[in-house]
Formats: C-alpha cells, structure tokens, sequence
C-alpha cells in the first residue's frame, strides 16, 4: 500500500494510524477529521472540563509536533466513498485516492425534535458542544438532564458539583440499567439522590417548552418541569451516512468481522461508528468506549496492512469506567448474561461496593464503585479467562 487514509480525527483514527505505523507502514498516511481541532480526549468533556477544573490544553492527545508521519486534513467532512476506485470525496469539494481506508467517523449525538433553533438545549459529544454547555451552566440556576446513560447522569452529576438545581429525567426504571442491570442501577441512582439530584423516572419528554429559549421540560404525565438548560443525553447514531451506496454493508454502524474488516476488501472501520461481529456474543455490536477504541485500533491496523489474514486474538471483554460526583465507577462484561448478581464487598449504602454477575456458577460481569483495588484483580480474571459462545 502506498497510500491509506484514515476517515475520522478522534481517539480511534488516531490510534489506529499509530498503529499501522507501529506495524511497519511506511507510506503516506492521511488522516481526515471533521472537526477543526487536532485529536483530543472526549471523556473528560462531561466532567473535569465542564466544571472548569481542566482547560482546552489538558484534553490535547497528541503535541503538534507527536506525528510527524500523518497528513492532517481537518476541518473538512468525507461525503462520499467509491470503494471500487478508492476514491474519498470531502465536503469542500476535493477528493483523495487511497490503496487503503480506515473509517472512524464515530458518532452523533441523537437531538430532540422540535428543538432546532431554541437557546438552552444541548447535546454533549464534542469540544464545541461542551465549550457551549459550560458557558450556559455558568448562568443557569436549574438545569434539565433527559437521558440517563453515561452523559447524562455525569452532566447531571458534574452539574450539581457546580450548585445547579439538576433534575435527571429517566424513561426506565433506573440510570444506566440497560448496562448494569436494574439492581445495581438501582444503587446508583441512590448515590445520585443522596447527593440532591433528583430523579423522574418511567416517564417520557413530551416537549421542551419556550420560545426562543427553554424554560421548561413537558413530561409524559403532564408534569412541567422549569428549567434553564436542557441538556439531551439520548444516545448517539453512528455517523455512516456518507457510506450509502458505497457497498460497504451497514447496519447499526458499519458491519465487520471480528478483525475490523468490512464487506470491501482493504476498508476496515474502528470506534463508535463500527458494529464488530462478536464470536461470544453471536452479533455485531458498537462499543462506545474509549477502551474499546484503544484495544481495537491495533487489530484493525493488522487487519488493513495484512490483507485480512491477520487472526485477531479473542476479543476481551467490554470494560467502561465513568466517574459521577466523588465515585469511580468501574464495570466490565455483559449484565444481560447474569442470572444472578451478588454485593460480594462494600455496601450500596456507602457508596462503595463490588458486585459480581454469574451465570450459573460462571462470573460474567463485574461492577465496581469505588474499589479500584479490588476490580482490577477481578477484571484481569475476566479478561483472562476463556471465551465461551454465548
């Protein structure tokens, strides 16, 4: 290959093109981002930088001078691929040829309808939506979160640090239960309370209300919740709009193989927007996780450079951390496979604890809140242990 060109700027283009130099490419190696900005790091975004404890420098991933080997076109969108020719088109009307491609275009964040064009209501996924959520928080005194995955219960979390009036509104039975299960989601939604956020749960946003500017949520129930900022935390679409009609099979987000490899010979994807095929699990599914990111990157890169003959190594098991209030919460596996889980340390009570999912006598998930020490023993017990076939 003389040329490969990585079609997204954040953690997972980044790494990857790291890691196909790491793996010997010594060609040219371009890499196109949308924004403007060179790589940074999104965790921080909903909560060190929203509470104005980091700056813009501290999110920087790479010095501008760290990767010397890269071609940077930022600032500029692909919108189309011809897979046949290896030709990229970008959105100011120039295009790139290319023996080799690697998307990682991520994703968007899901908005509310009805809500183009009204001051107050945000979305966090970028740098310019949290410079623009941290410049509303500075004035506000009451704020609406809609959504309780991980952005939103750390946007409520890192804005009640701030002395905000937050309201937390959940259309399940609990924060994060889709992830952790609703027992122990149950024990977060706890931490959150005791610490004054208050949680609607089972209900679901009918309308934002106001007319240049939000002032208020409508609930299912017809409660009217008042409010200075909005802040929609519902998920996100992987961004592979600019994929149609190219062959590269798609589904939700672009399908591969369980090496990166997609259904066009010599493109791989990584990051949000890339549905790997899961051999334990028996799907494609994203993962949405900056470990998922890193763990990925150099798989894909092998894949792309050995011509899809590289044989991964079983995939470990999906690990995320998010830190809310004083609290580090650590998980890793899938709660869905658990027929039981059990408090094995610590108290939910407390605020520290480590409970352990099994499926049968089998663990198969672990969640940690405040027990650094004690996850991390049992994490590398799960990411050691063999792979069974779900």
């Amino acid at each position: 290959m003389n040329t490969i060109c990585v079609v997204g700027g954040s953690l997972a283009g980044l790494l990857t093109a790291r890691a196909l130099r790491s793996q010997g490419y010594g060609g040219r190696l371009v890499v196109i981002g949308e924004e403007p900005h060179r790589p940074y790091d999104r965790p921080p975004l909903s909560k060190d930088f929203l509470k104005g404890a980091i700056g813009e420098a501290d999110l920087a991933l790479e010095g501008e001078d760290e990767e010397p080997g890269i071609e940077w076109r930022l600032g500029v969108a692909a919108t189309r691929l011809d897979a046949a020719a290896r030709r990229i088109t970008l959105s100011d009307g120039t295009s790139l040829a290319a023996d080799g491609v690697v998307i990682a275009t991520g994703a968007a964040a899901r908005t509310l309808p009805g809500t183009e064009g009204l001051r107050g209501v945000h979305t966090l996924r970028t740098l310019d939506d949290a410079r623009a959520l941290r410049d509303d928080l500075g004035t506000a005194r009451r704020l609406v979160v809609i959504g309780g995955g991980f952005i939103g219960a750390e946007v409520a979390a890192s804005a009640r640090e701030l002395g905000l009036d937050v309201t937390l509104v959940e259309s399940g039975p609990a924060p994060l239960a889709g992830v952790i299960g609703l027992t122990m989601a149950q024990a977060i939604a706890g931490l959150h309370e005791q610490r004054g956020v208050r949680l609607v749960r089972g209900v679901q946003v009918t309308e934002v209300t106001g007319t240049d500017r939000a002032d208020g949520v409508r609930l299912s129930d017809g409660t009217h919740l008042p409010a200075d900022v909005v802040v929609a935390g519902i998920g996100a679409v992987p961004n592979t709009a600019w994929l149609r009609g190219s062959g590269v099979e798609l589904g939700d987000g672009v399908l591969c193989d369980e090496g990166g490899g997609t259904s066009i010979p010599g493109v791989v994807a990584v990051g949000d927007c890339a549905a790997w095929w899961d051999p334990a699990q028996g799907r494609h599914h994203r993962i949405e996780h900056w470990t998922g990111a890193r763990q990925r990157a150099v798989v894909a890169a092998a894949t792309l450079l050995s011509g899809g003959t590289a044989r991964p190594e079983p995939a470990r098991p999906a690990y995320f951390w998010s830190d809310q209030f004083d609290v580090k919460i650590q998980f890793i596996g899938h709660a869905r496979d658990a027929d039981t889980v059990t408090v094995e340390e610590g108290d939910p009570a407390g605020g520290s604890f480590l409970a352990v999912y099994r499926q049968g006598e089998r663990p198969v998930a672990v969640l940690g809140v405040n027990q650094v020490r004690l996850f991390t023993r049992w994490r590398r017990h799960l990411e050691t242990a063999p792979v069974q076939a779900g």
